[in-house]
């Protein structure tokens, strides 16, 4: 899936989906270390009680939080956004709906914080129009790897160490799609983390658990 510049909300995949593929690749990376850090000093990918994040150290991150009733919210920036320096301004919240996290988009704003939102519900992402001059609102360099199922199976298989006998990477990614993830002791003592740290399966577990892939879920 190609996401346009600026985005549009059917560049997006439904919100279950890319919620999957974030928690999946987010939990597979998880540690107890970085679950006691504050937000403010963490990068990569991981959920915590306001959802999943992605921050890249430098220039780029992303929120995407559960709203309960199938509603989701996405935002974020990316230095590519032309959003929050376009003239005449650009309102990014107009027809927003009234169960977004109005006090932290508006924070965001005020800081020129924010590049873009997106919002979820009845099965459809919407966003405020922007006008015919707007390039880019980042979107792309945020949720590519994530909207493109063939990248984010590299993201999954990047965190699992090779087994002559399971499910690989697409098969475990089917399964975080459908809804609930099988043989999870065996996804466990696979987890690995690309930058060659040691593995924390109880925060793997954990996360997983968090993000509603297996158990009940605590977010949302």
């Amino acid at each position: 899936m190609t996401i346009n510049r600026p985005g549009l909300p059917q560049d997006l995949p439904p919100a279950g989906t890319l919620w999957a593929r974030w928690a999946l690749i987010a939990a597979l990376g998880a540690t107890t270390a970085g679950e006691q850090r504050p937000s403010a000093h963490r990068t990569g990918r991981w959920i915590d009680d306001d959802g999943l994040h992605w921050d890249d150290g430098g220039c780029t991150w992303w929120v995407m939080s559960s709203r309960g009733d199938g509603r989701y919210v996405l935002y974020g920036e990316d230095e590519s956004s032309e959003t929050k320096w376009h003239e005449p301004p650009v309102d990014m919240l107009a027809g927003g709906p009234a169960w977004l996290p109005w006090d932290e988009l508006r924070d965001r704003l005020s800081g020129n914080e924010l590049g873009c939102v997106y919002w979820y519900e009845n099965e459809a992402w919407a966003r405020a129009p922007y006008p015919d001059s707007l390039d880019d609102d980042g979107l792309d360099c945020g949720m590519d790897a994530l909207a493109d199922r063939a990248q984010a199976v590299e993201l999954v298989a990047e965190r699992l160490a090779p087994v002559d006998d399971g499910p690989d990477a697409d098969a475990l990614l089917a399964q975080a799609e459908t809804g609930r993830l099988q043989n999870v002791d065996t996804l466990l003592a696979r987890a690995c983390d690309p930058d060659g740290d040691e593995p924390d399966p109880s925060a793997v577990a954990r996360a997983l658990t968090r993000s509603g892939l297996i158990g009940e879920p605590a977010v949302g």
